[in-house]
């Protein structure tokens, strides 16, 4: 019997089993935690700028159900902040269960606080993983490996401020591991453009109690609050940390000069770390404390350290049934953008167990332009300083120049007709 395994249960590895399973495939997903999606347990924000396109072109591409989830489980939706048009905050507390009740829903099995620490590779195929636990083999005909590139716990003590993006809480469950290097893949190391490796990523969350009632209720209200920062915090900080995270969206200067609340269930404080004492300053939040384990003060987590190279495909070229999805598929970040590296690697591993050969987005997509601009970006050393995103940055104006961004559900709708991606992922082509 053909037989997926995906390694990882983020938004990418939940995508990929779920457009795989959706075809009648076996999949067993192997999540090392006792939670699915991981870093988009602390997300949350969706259909920000071009996100927002590429989530209708998942849905018209027959492969909306995790953007219906997100949906569905918003707190605000069409909001207007800095570097974000009509975005949506889904709930982190909320999104997951309905995530994990659709996968068993398709006949995914999911197999939790399992972690996989090796593969057996044989004449260009991976043959099976093997689990830390009691060292038990799962074979399979088809991997993904969708790990995700956080930690393990010395990456960010070792080119960050210390952990404490502890949702992937490696101290309990073990660093995650990569099946894709494992059997074989280079890891080409990522730096940011000063030169330390990796990227910032995430962002603080506060205890929502312990804010001001009257602020809280405002953020509550509206969805959005921007606390204006004085003078002497700027030059203390000779720069916002915004302007150290993975998306690009955060070095405008409205995230240099204000502290940026979002609702998302939880208090998100767009920065990756900021100083307690000096966010005491700020009327509403005298009593602010960092909801632990996510001490935004001074420690967050270090994301993209390393890459695989892949193909347009998503397939690593020295093996013939290993593919990547999320951020092993190699520098994007982002919700949405996971979901599509997932669905088209799980479609893609559907595909290979059939006999058939993998295939390619069109390019007159947005999902398809994050494909092939990611790889592309990544074939060099000039374009691997760079993390890339479908709200910010390189490839947000690259797609406006290409006239693929709209928020025009029939304008997208006859561009995906016109492409010939109307029901990709059903119909079998």
């Amino acid at each position: 019997m053909q037989h997926l395994i995906v390694v990882g249960g983020g938004w990418s590895g939940c995508a990929a089993a779920l457009a795989a399973a959706k075809k009648g495939l076996a999949v067993t997903l192997i999540e090392r935690t006792d939670r699915l999606l991981a870093s988009g347990l602390v997300g949350g924000i969706m259909r920000n700028n071009g996100r927002y396109t590429a989530a209708e072109e998942l849905k018209l591409m027959g492969a909306g159900e995790l953007v219906e989830i997100t949906d569905c489980c918003a707190r605000h939706a069409n909001m207007d902040f800095p570097g974000h048009r009509h975005a949506s905050f889904y709930d982190v507390e909320r999104v997951e269960l309905p995530v994990l009740q659709l996968l068993q829903s398709h006949g995914v099995k999911v197999l939790f606080g399992r972690r996989v620490v090796n593969v057996e590779v044989k004449d260009r195929l991976v043959r099976a993983v093997i689990l830390s636990q009691g060292r038990e083999v799962i074979r399979g005909t088809v991997f993904i490996d969708a790990s995700g590139t956080a930690g393990p716990t010395a990456n960010c003590s070792r080119f960050g401020n210390g952990c404490a993006m502890c949702i992937f809480r490696c101290p309990t469950f073990g660093p995650r591991v990569s099946i894709a290097v494992k059997a074989g893949a280079e890891k080409i190391p990522l730096q940011r453009p000063a030169g330390q490796p990796g990227y910032f990523s995430g962002s603080c969350e506060l205890e929502p109690s312990s804010l001001s009632p009257d602020l809280l209720r405002e953020l509550r209200q509206k969805g959005v609050v921007l606390l204006p920062l004085p003078r002497e915090l700027i030059d203390e900080s000779s720069g916002s940390p915004a302007e150290e995270k993975a998306c690009r969206q955060y070095v405008l200067p409205q995230f240099k000069e204000n502290i940026v609340l979002i609702d998302n269930g939880a208090v998100k404080m767009m920065a990756p770390f900021f100083s307690l004492q000096a966010l005491r300053r700020f009327p509403g939040l005298e009593r602010a404390v960092y909801r632990d384990p996510l001490g935004g003060s001074r420690g967050n987590s270090i994301r993209f350290s390393g890459m695989v190279l892949r193909d347009n495909r998503l397939l690593l070229p020295h093996l013939d049934n290993l593919l990547v999805a999320g951020e092993r598929a190699g520098l994007a970040v982002g919700h949405t953008e996971a979901m599509i590296t997932g669905t088209l690697a799980g479609y893609n591993a559907w595909r290979i167990s059939e006999g058939l050969e993998p295939v390619l987005l069109p390019r007159d997509t947005v999902c398809g332009t994050l494909i092939y601009f990611t790889r592309q970006m990544g074939r060099t050393a000039a374009g691997r300083r760079g993390i890339y995103t479908l709200s910010g940055g390189l490839l947000w104006d690259y797609i406006c120049k290409r006239g693929l961004y709209s928020t025009d559900r029939d304008k997208i709708y006859h561009r995906l007709q016109k492409a010939g991606a109307l029901a990709f992922f059903k119909d079998g082509s």
